[in-house]
């Protein structure tokens, strides 16, 4: 029987980590973003909607190799940042984290996206009317009547790093404590042959997964029928 020993702690810890600070960043990016989406008329719309989905059908390994050129030391971000005494962002935790990041995007903004769009402009422009603020409208009007799209998107945000990959892979390699998450060390298991330890994790993530869908759509139905 496997049991879990340090590398695989390490591993959980790490990856917990990366996608807690991954769904945190992504949720100060993704709702502003979402909102200008779902009620801006700006001409570039259809491109920011594009691009933030990119994600969705470009291949892992394309975006961690444009990464790695940008981040590495060669390449205009880590280049400019060695230049000032600085480190590169290639084969760091920072990296993966500037991945993870823009890999998992759409998983936050879609949702927010759906949700201020059957939210509407009506509940926004009766508060604003009755003398609240931007703020105040975020906090008791957007917060509460949309926050199974939040609770969504964090969700999907945090499960979708869990599973990620081939961009941290391009970009991080399979550094212990740095940039081995679990399912680099997955791959690592199965490259040695260790076939019971990456079944084991590989249950692990399963599991997971399927409580996460399961979460997703429970919360998905629940607030269906709290609407009708």
């Amino acid at each position: 029987m496997f049991e879990l020993g340090q590398a695989e702690w390490q591993a959980i810890w790490l990856t917990v980590r990366l996608c807690f600070f991954t769904t945190v960043i992504l949720l100060i990016i993704a709702t502003p973003l979402a909102w200008w989406l779902s009620s801006g008329r700006s001409r570039w719309r259809v491109a920011v909607q594009a691009i933030v989905a990119l994600p969705l059908v470009l291949p892992p390994t394309v975006l961690g190799f444009y990464l790695l050129m940008a981040l590495g030391p060669r390449g205009f971000i880590g280049g400019s940042l060695e230049s000032v005494g600085l480190t590169h962002l290639a084969f760091s935790f920072e990296g993966i984290l500037m991945a993870s990041v823009l890999y998992s995007m759409p998983f936050a903004v879609q949702p927010l996206l759906e949700s201020f769009n059957s939210l509407g402009r009506r509940p926004i422009e009766v508060s604003a009317s009755l003398g609240a603020n931007a703020i105040d409208r975020f906090f008791s009007v957007i917060l509460p009547l949309c926050k199974g799209g939040f609770i969504v998107a964090a969700t999907l945000s945090f499960a979708h790093t869990v599973g990620e990959f081939g961009v941290i892979l391009m970009l991080g390699g399979s550094i212990p404590g740095e940039t081995k998450v679990l399912s680099v060390l997955i791959y690592d298991y199965t490259e040695s042959m260790n076939y019971e330890a990456a079944h084991q994790l590989s249950f692990l993530l399963l599991a997971f997964s399927f409580f996460v869908l399961f979460v997703v759509y429970s919360i998905n139905r629940h607030f269906q029928v709290t609407k009708i």
